[in-house]
């Protein structure tokens, strides 16, 4: 998921990895989307106009699947965005421009933000009063949170309306939406206050029942911060007691999805008292403490929080000792922070190479591609390649070359590629182990990226000088 919604990754438009994740979430078929697709209308349309990044990132995800399941973006947003008074007209199709990205239903009232990108008014207003300052398309920050009205734009919307016989839809206010709205107010105040309780069973009620709020709705995310929930949250995070620490740490996780919670949570000081849970708590609470830092460690400074609060050494050790969930939880999460150089750096000190090879030989786990995946990021590190060394990998390396899934090919050569580039002796003992016929295949048939790795490593084998010019034909091999 992290690779497809990438910007920068160069993988994100390879098939091999669209494919891979629309069977996972069973979403291969022409059928398949179109059941979706309207599920996700009925989701945009209950959160009208709220989490407009994260319904983005939906629709965005669906857009890709077209790639696999051959079905265009006009069809897939037209099921999308098709308004109730267009359901009985299949041959009628807004034009992708007329609609709002937030809602993905035709602007009435075309606005223009401070990025260029054009909104519906009360989609935009509904975004900015959620505490956003961003532009929810691009994600970049806007400069100011002015309007201005896109006249050009809504005279395109009435010409169209009128050639094709179609009536705007109006604004439907409910009355009932701001009772409700402070009613839940209401009951979230009043459960913070709980957490304040000198009474143990009182907190614990109030902490479960956040912890099942703040995974129900969006909504209820943002308003739990806004009534203050976060502070107490987070001195909850110390007190003695396992069941108010695991059920503390999950409403946090939960809280962290909204990516303004993200920065709340660290400026309390959480960051200290989950790295603590996930030393010393029990394991549900040691898995979503993991869990909750990865969460967290999509903010570049939270990176930096966890690796100077010693939070790489307890997520190595989950990801060794811990149960098939909490090595996945510990994965994700040490995946995240080496991205940081001085967290690869921690990650290596604390023995993560070990650990991540018993991954990729233990294939009951199912978890060879995020080893794989950590194992690039390591072996960029002087530290990691000399860590690699003196261990029996390249073997274990050359046989997900030769025999794993498109993906583990990929990840294998990634690795395999990058200790080479620093040391010709990671070549030379593939090569003993058969690995120039396995990239050659791979060269011809693998995934595209897979092919470019190929190639890169078989031009690099050829350069080297240490390498004999014997080695590099298909009768060499380990004897």
């Amino acid at each position: 998921m992290m690779v497809v919604f990438s910007k920068k990754d160069d993988r994100n438009a390879d098939t091999a990895i669209l494919e891979r994740l629309a069977n996972k979430l069973e979403l291969r078929t022409m059928t398949d989307l179109k059941v979706e697709t309207m599920a996700v209308r009925k989701l945009i349309k209950e959160r009208n106009g709220r989490s407009a990044e994260s319904s983005q990132h939906i629709i965005d995800l669906l857009s890709k699947f077209k790639q696999v399941a051959g079905v265009s973006d006009s069809k897939l947003l037209s099921v999308l965005a098709a308004p109730k008074n267009l359901e009985k007209c299949s041959s009628l199709a807004i034009p992708n421009e007329f609609l709002c990205p937030i809602t993905l239903e035709i602007m009435t009232d075309p606005v223009i933000v401070a990025s260029g990108q054009t909104y519906d008014r009360e989609s935009i207003q509904k975004w900015f009063q959620s505490d956003h300052k961003t532009c929810p398309k691009t994600r970049q920050t806007l400069s100011h949170l002015s309007l201005a009205p896109n006249f050009a734009l809504r005279n395109l919307i009435m010409q169209w309306c009128d050639k094709n016989n179609f009536k705007l839809p109006k604004k439907e206010f409910c009355l009932d939406t701001t009772g409700t709205s402070n009613k839940c107010k209401e009951e979230i105040s009043l459960l913070i206050q709980d957490l304040c309780s000198s009474q143990l069973d009182v907190q614990i009620k109030a902490v479960m029942k956040i912890r099942i709020l703040s995974k129900e709705n969006p909504d209820n995310r943002v308003m739990i911060a806004n009534c203050g929930g976060i502070p107490p949250l987070v001195q909850l995070l110390s007190f003695p007691d396992s069941n108010i620490q695991e059920h503390t740490v999950t409403a946090l996780l939960n809280l962290s999805i909204d990516e303004v919670n993200k920065r709340h949570i660290a400026s309390a000081g959480a960051i200290p008292a989950i790295i603590a849970i996930l030393q010393n708590g029990k394991i549900e609470a040691r898995e979503n403490s993991a869990a909750c830092l990865f969460s967290l460690s999509v903010i570049d400074e939270n990176k930096v929080t966890i690796g100077c609060s010693n939070g790489i050494p307890p997520l190595v050790d989950l990801l060794q000792n811990g149960t098939v969930r909490g090595k996945k939880d510990a994965a994700t999460a040490l995946f995240n922070l080496a991205l940081n150089q001085a967290n690869k750096t921690r990650a290596i000190k604390a023995g993560i190479v070990k650990p991540l090879i018993q991954l990729l030989l233990d294939r009951n786990l199912g978890m060879a591609d995020e080893a794989l995946s950590i194992l690039l990021l390591v072996a960029s590190h002087p530290e990691g390649r000399t860590t690699i060394g003196q261990l029996s990998f390249i073997e274990t390396l050359v046989e997900f070359i030769k025999a794993g899934t498109p993906k583990n090919k990929e990840c294998a050569i990634a690795v395999l590629l990058e200790l080479g580039k620093h040391d010709s002796s990671f070549i030379l003992a593939a090569l003993q182990f058969g690995v120039y016929d396995h990239l050659a295949e791979v060269a011809r048939s693998g995934t595209n990226r897979a092919q470019r790795k190929s190639n890169s490593l078989l031009q690099l084998m050829t350069k080297c000088e240490h390498i004999p010019q014997s080695c590099l034909h298909s009768s060499y091999a380990h004897k």
